[in-house]
């Protein structure tokens, strides 16, 4: 098995602490469109802005491009022995040469502290050299006591590569492609997720952005998380009843004995669909979560999680390739 982290040195920026604001209040609605209602559908709790989630060393160990994207927030405390902390977060920058990174804490209150091994995963993987990897998204296998860690490289492959330990990840392999969701120039931004799919025989599904017409939400599954994945021709959210033109950044969220997706809109705010359990509709909801004035105008990728009963939300924050990932808690059930 290779290791998917070379040696090779990649130039960094001297800089401490990611950079952030005061949390305002949270629903203000800013972007282009009609203004809505900014507060989230009901029985779901609206979150405030806590801090900017990572600090990073001085020099850091991974910055090439100042920004960070896509956080993906594990609890590990109950699955490995021998964690560095209770919690880790995964996270990338997005631009050339991309790389996947983690950082650490004892709480989901943060700060998170980076790891001194990032990347984790670089672009130089052991069957080919790609310009860069980003996305990451990191699911635990109790199957087979394995993490699985989601990522693209290119725009057009999602790929999968695993560890037993959350930071030495192996045998990349590609999963997703553009030839295999027709119509398609970009299969990326992938969250996977338990979640059994009625008639398909399936123990994992994934959530994704494709290209086609515009940037839309797609889905596939799998019987374990590793191979044996189908997908959907079809697109499982599209941005028009929305009034948007693209969505992207999708995540699955369970409520109310149903399941919905949360994705960013081009306006900048996060928006929710129900597509149930059997991924067999379509209700839009409207807003999620709107940006307040330390967001810089746009709110992506949300990753949920629960500490001590208190709910969670990281998300990327500001515009793109000028992003940072911050920490939202949940303040209120409306």
């Amino acid at each position: 098995m290779d290791s998917l982290r070379h040696s090779r040195q990649l130039p960094v920026r001297r800089r401490n602490v990611l950079r952030g604001a005061v949390a305002g209040a949270v629903g203000v609605t800013v972007g282009a469109g009609t203004a809505r209602a900014a507060g989230p559908p009901a029985g779901m709790p609206a979150y405030r802005y806590l801090r900017d989630a990572i600090v990073l060393s001085a020099p850091p160990a991974h910055d090439p491009t100042g920004e960070f994207i896509f956080p993906c927030i594990r609890g590990v405390y109950d699955k490995i022995s021998g964690a560095r902390a209770r919690y880790y977060l995964y996270y990338a920058p997005h631009e050339n040469p991309g790389g996947i990174c983690v950082a650490f804490a004892d709480s989901l209150d943060g700060p998170f502290h980076e790891y001194a091994g990032n990347p984790l995963i670089d672009r130089f993987l052991p069957t080919t050299t790609v310009t860069h990897v980003s996305s990451p998204h990191v699911t635990w296998d109790a199957a087979t006591r394995q993490f699985f860690c989601y990522f693209h490289g290119e725009n057009t492959v999602t790929r999968v590569a695993r560890s037993t330990d959350g930071l030495h990840f192996t045998d990349e392999t590609p999963i997703l492609s553009t030839r295999l969701v027709s119509g398609t120039s970009e299969t990326s931004y992938a969250r996977v997720f338990e979640h059994a799919l009625p008639g398909r025989g399936n123990k994992y599904v994934m959530v994704f952005m494709g290209v086609r017409n515009g940037r839309r939400i797609f889905y596939g599954w799998s019987p374990n998380g590793w191979d044996g994945w189908q997908f959907s021709s079809t697109p499982l959210v599209n941005p028009e009843p929305d009034g948007l033109t693209d969505i992207s950044g999708p995540t699955l969220l369970k409520r109310n004995g149903t399941t919905y997706v949360v994705y960013h809109g081009n306006d900048g705010r996060m928006y929710v669909t129900e597509v149930g359990n059997g991924f067999d509709r379509e209700n839009h909801l409207g807003v999620f979560h709107s940006p307040v004035a330390s967001d810089n105008g746009r709110v992506a990728a949300p990753s949920f999680g629960t500490d001590n009963g208190a709910e969670y939300m990281f998300y990327e924050a500001g515009p793109r390739l000028e992003a940072r990932i911050c920490i939202a808690r949940a303040v209120t059930s409306i």
